[in-house]
């Protein structure tokens, strides 16, 4: 029988204080068993760790004073022997082996037959045994790229990067415990959705790679609440999904060098971001959901902004309202539920989309739009100039529900100019 896990000796007999001698918990294999060609001899437990692989053995039969298991749903357990008077405090151990493992050593102390006993043979423990897992792996070229051998499944941290990857590879997406993934300078094209079953994943880097899009599957997956850094910058991306705000977790994105063209009109509900860069895209304009981000450091460097002009708007009113826009903005500005159960998918996507007016009424399909001037400190603490002529404006889309709204507004612009 043998046990994986962490193993603290601590000594019973210092003379002061009641103080008892103190180790350090260190990985361990400890085995249950009977040393090698002695079939008569009694029953030991042997402690292998990385220092002592060859092990230190104790005597089990008639020698456990008690067994302490008040915490052994937890993985930790004391063994209390008399001789010698030491305590092996195990701990990090798979429960179910633990239980087992426990029982085993109580009726190897009962004296019970050896032959009900799940004994190991008592030989020295092999380096994977008793190393530490490996959390960290860092792999910077293509010749070191493991093409035979599997990653640790214990890595939460994986850096992949200048190894000319055209996908990811599907050993990857078995490490359910990453919690960083730098898959950068690579060649990768696509994201396979099967990426968001890594569930405690919090940084995934994809800086300089082919891709021209980012999945909404990965949207809608268990990324939603653990990412918290996403890297797509030098990328070939020119929009990304509506479902992109649905990344909930983040606190820093990064956009830099793609195609945009536009960002998500929610991107408002990304509430949690402190660090956006979108710099050198192809972004007109900003989406009127911008004013609600609450940032830190915003860099939007080098896109070519357009010149608002309020007095020049895109109307798209349609007078008299149609049932479907009388209905999408009750919907909405009532706050009633609704959903794919009782709407037409397409529908509630439109809804989710809804335009927000001055006012605060919402509009659908009919409205009016213009750009207008925001100075981008009243989102961010810290903005990078947006040109080389020191300016941080930028434009951002406006929305009016009626004709009664947009002129209120134009006459308030037009008294503000003078």
């Amino acid at each position: 029988m043998r046990l994986q896990c962490e193993v603290e000796v601590l000594s019973r007999l210092l003379p002061t204080c009641g103080l008892r001698g103190r180790g350090r918990a260190a990985r361990a294999l400890v085995s249950l068993g009977r040393p090698p060609g002695a079939a008569g001899a009694g029953v030991y437990l042997m402690v292998c760790t990385a220092r002592d692989r060859g092990g230190a053995r104790y005597k089990v039969q008639q020698n456990v004073e008690r067994l302490f298991t008040r915490f052994v749903e937890e993985g930790k357990a004391t063994v209390r022997l008399r001789e010698p008077a030491v305590d092996l405090c195990l701990s990090k151990a798979n429960v179910i082996n633990l239980k087992t493992f426990l029982s085993a050593v109580r009726l190897a102390h009962q004296g019970s037959d050896a032959g009900v006993l799940p004994l190991s043979p008592l030989v020295p423990a092999k380096n994977s045994d008793v190393e530490k897992p490996k959390t960290k792996m860092i792999i910077t070229s293509r010749r070191d790229y493991p093409l035979t051998k599997s990653f640790p499944f214990s890595l939460e941290h994986l850096q992949t990067s200048y190894c000319k990857l055209a996908r990811v590879d599907s050993r990857v997406l078995c490490l359910r415990k990453l919690r960083k993934l730098d898959l950068s300078h690579n060649h990768i094209k696509q994201l396979p959705a099967t990426l968001g079953d890594l569930v405690c994943l919090q940084e995934l880097d994809l800086h300089d790679n082919h891709l021209e899009a980012f999945s909404a599957a990965l949207c809608s997956s268990g990324l939603q609440k653990s990412l918290q850094l996403l890297d797509l910058s030098q990328n070939q991306i020119q929009a990304l999904p509506l479902e992109f705000c649905q990344l909930r977790g983040l606190v820093q994105l990064r956009l830099d060098d793609n195609a945009l063209l536009r960002l998500p009109c929610r991107i408002g509900q990304l509430s949690r971001l402190r660090f956006l860069s979108a710099a050198r895209n192809k972004l007109p304009f900003l989406p009127s959901d911008f004013r609600r981000l609450s940032l830190e450091n915003l860099d939007l460097f080098g896109n070519p902004f357009e010149q608002p002009n309020p007095l020049v708007p895109n109307i798209q009113l349609k007078i008299p309202l149609t049932l479907l826009e009388c209905a999408a903005r009750a919907t909405v500005n009532h706050r009633i539920p609704y959903g794919c159960h009782l709407l037409p998918s397409h529908l509630c996507k439109d809804l989710e989309v809804a335009k927000t007016c001055r006012c605060g009424s919402a509009c659908l399909s009919s409205f009016i739009q213009i750009t207008v001037t925001m100075n981008l400190h009243h989102v961010a603490h810290t903005v990078v100039l947006v040109d080389n002529m020191g300016g941080t404006e930028a434009p951002v889309l406006c929305y009016f529900c009626s004709l009664s709204c947009y002129s209120q507004f134009l006459d308030r612009h037009l008294q503000s100019n003078g």
